[in-house]
């Protein structure tokens, strides 16, 4: 079965999301800026979610993690939380 290791930044508004990716496209640190703007408790490990298999993320997310370009900073994607950058670190098919 597949899995994937991610690291994500959430925050409340789309166009935040889309600021904070600009500035990571820039050269800013993805870890850097989830410390200091993600409101997910993984912000503390630089926003690393660790590795997890389809299904353990809701839809969105998981349809990006398991689809999107390994490396490459990925966003802004809408769940229920907010608007998630997300940047996929890892993916075993």
């Amino acid at each position: 079965m597949a899995t994937a290791s991610a690291r994500h930044i959430l925050v409340k508004t789309k166009e935040e999301c889309e600021n904070l990716k600009a500035k990571i496209e820039a050269g800013a640190d993805f870890g850097a800026v989830a410390e200091e703007h993600s409101l997910c408790p993984s912000k503390r490990k630089g926003g690393a979610l660790g590795e997890f298999r389809p299904g353990q993320m809701v839809r969105e997310f998981d349809q990006v993690v398991f689809s999107g370009e390994v490396g490459k900073v990925l966003g802004p994607v809408e769940t229920q939380f907010g608007y998630h950058l997300i940047e996929i670190t890892s993916r075993t098919e």
